[in-house]
């Protein structure tokens, strides 16, 4: 069996979470991964933006219910980072939060519970897109992975 070659340089990862000890922890969670780079921690929707705009992360943790709107992060970090992918990591699992996420470009939506190994896959699977995606559009070209608005999977949640 064939491994997947993995990107040539890691993938970069911002985490965005209001509570210090999650932020925390998912950067050392990811921080832990050799193919993985923390591109930094925000704790609000201002300095998610300003630091996806400063580190083009390929992938964007984002928690719903952010101060300054975790939609509205979702959104400006899209439109700032062509191609980047944002994995929402909350603790509802409700349509209401989802549909708004949905809309607002998310790529995927996960509730927190999963394992440390089911967020890592979710990010390098988003991460992967995101390369590839910036590779064939270019950096200032459209993005098709975003043409998916409003329709998210299923919830994860732990099993």
């Amino acid at each position: 069996m064939t491994r997947p070659v993995p990107p040539a340089a890691p993938l970069r990862v911002l985490i965005c979470d209001d509570n210090d000890m999650v932020r925390s922890a998912l950067a050392a969670v990811v921080g832990a991964q050799p193919d993985l780079s923390l591109a930094g921690s925000a704790a609000d929707a201002a300095e998610a933006i300003r630091l996806a705009a400063a580190g083009r992360p390929h992938v964007v943790v984002l928690d719903v219910r952010f101060p300054g709107g975790g939609p509205y992060a979702a959104q400006e970090i899209i439109r700032t980072v062509p191609g980047v992918r944002i994995l929402v990591f909350s603790a509802y699992g409700d349509q209401g939060p989802r549909a708004e996420m949905a809309a607002a470009g998310v790529a995927d939506y996960l509730v927190k519970g999963i394992t440390n190994a089911q967020l890592l896959s979710r990010i390098r699977a988003l991460g992967t897109e995101a390369v590839r995606s910036t590779s064939c559009a270019g950096e200032e070209g459209g993005d098709a992975g975003h043409e998916r608005r409003g329709a998210l999977p299923p919830p994860r949640s732990q099993t």
